[in-house]
């Protein structure tokens, strides 16, 4: 399962096409660097991508940016960039879960049962357990 990381640092990103990054954040208590693939469930500007936490609150990448939300993002084959971790809030998480939802139903059939499992409850139509992050990569990156 670490293998789409290598393909990211080796520039090959690209690969898993756009629905995919890898998130670069800090070990809350090593202070170590730590890598994660997120599915990217909304990219609503050019500088912003929104990513869920598919096991919870409970997930050490999400415990971690919490910690500390400099990250550094990688998308596609382009090089890494600083990055703002910010989590949405509860409406936020909704509406951005009902947008998934209604671009990506055949996903959604599929991914529903098995987050639910994961999560260990249910997922109702108006409102989400799931944890969602929203990555706003730094403007001086991008100039």
């Amino acid at each position: 399962m670490r293998a789409p990381i290598w393909i990211y640092r080796a520039r090959a990103g690209a690969l898993f096409g756009s629905r995919l990054l890898m998130l670069e954040h800090i070990g809350r208590k090593s202070g170590a660097r730590r890598y994660v693939v997120l599915e990217v469930v909304d990219h609503p500007a050019s500088d912003t991508y929104v990513v869920v936490s598919g096991f919870g609150a409970k997930a050490e990448w999400f415990r971690n940016i919490q910690a500390n939300p400099r990250v550094r993002v990688y998308v596609g084959s382009h090089a890494p960039v600083p990055a703002s971790a910010r989590v949405l809030d509860q409406a936020e998480a909704d509406r951005t879960l009902a947008g998934y939802r209604s671009r990506h139903p055949r996903a959604w059939e599929w991914l529903r049962p098995a987050l639910e499992q994961t999560l260990g409850s249910p997922i109702s139509e108006t409102g989400t357990p799931l944890p969602m992050v929203e990555l706003r990569v730094d403007s001086k990156a991008t100039s």
